[in-house]
């Protein structure tokens, strides 16, 4: 359902129409599209999304799926009202903010997932373990990875765990920006994005 500050169907809200903090995430436009045709979503889909940040993908999928429900995922709690914050801004009525530290909360959390989003989070292979026993089956985990480290945790979490249908999708995106007098692409930092599903 679209918001007045952004009254499209389609999602790629541009980045500077969030509200954000300085240090914190902001998964940039072209990753959020990556991230989300990843997510693979019904209408009436239950996502959780653990490390949310500045709340880019609740908003987007709030949007999207006005039937659905966004369960994010916050330590801190300047963070957590940041989130509060855009969702208002955009006009999005279904996005529950739970502060609190992945895996330790997800007990608490109301509502099983169909869909998992993972953004961030210092034990990044405890929080899929413990995602993974919420899942139904045909449940789906994306998850992120900007450092070696993590790509590597990840992919054997999703090894471990025996997913099925795994993906890995890297970006390589530029955007075209003004420097001075003239127009030059820059680079946006590579991201890889890891998809699986839970089958059996």
């Amino acid at each position: 359902m679209p918001s007045q500050l952004w009254p499209y169907i389609t999602p790629g809200i541009p980045d500077e129409l969030f509200e954000s903090l300085p240090g914190i995430p902001l998964s940039q436009r072209e990753i959020r599209l990556l991230l989300i045709a990843q997510l693979r979503l019904l209408p009436n889909s239950v996502l959780w999304d653990i490390g949310a940040g500045t709340g880019t993908i609740p908003v987007e999928v709030g949007l999207l799926c006005p039937e659905g429900q966004i369960i994010a995922v916050e330590r801190d709690e300047e963070v957590a009202n940041l989130i509060r914050r855009n969702c208002d801004r955009f006009e999005v009525k279904n996005v529950e903010v739970i502060e609190g530290s992945a895996p330790e909360c997800l007990h608490n959390l109301k509502e099983k997932p169909h869909r998992v989003c993972i953004e961030g989070g210092r034990s990044i292979q405890e929080i899929l373990q413990a995602v993974w026993n919420y899942l139904p089956l045909s449940g789906r985990v994306v998850a992120t990875a900007a450092s070696l480290e993590t790509l590597y945790a990840i992919s054997q979490s999703f090894s471990q765990l025996q997913a099925r249908n795994v993906e890995v999708v890297q970006s390589a995106i530029n955007r075209l920006e003004t420097r001075g007098y003239s127009q030059t692409f820059a680079a946006v930092d590579p991201i890889f994005i890891l998809s699986g599903e839970k089958l059996d």
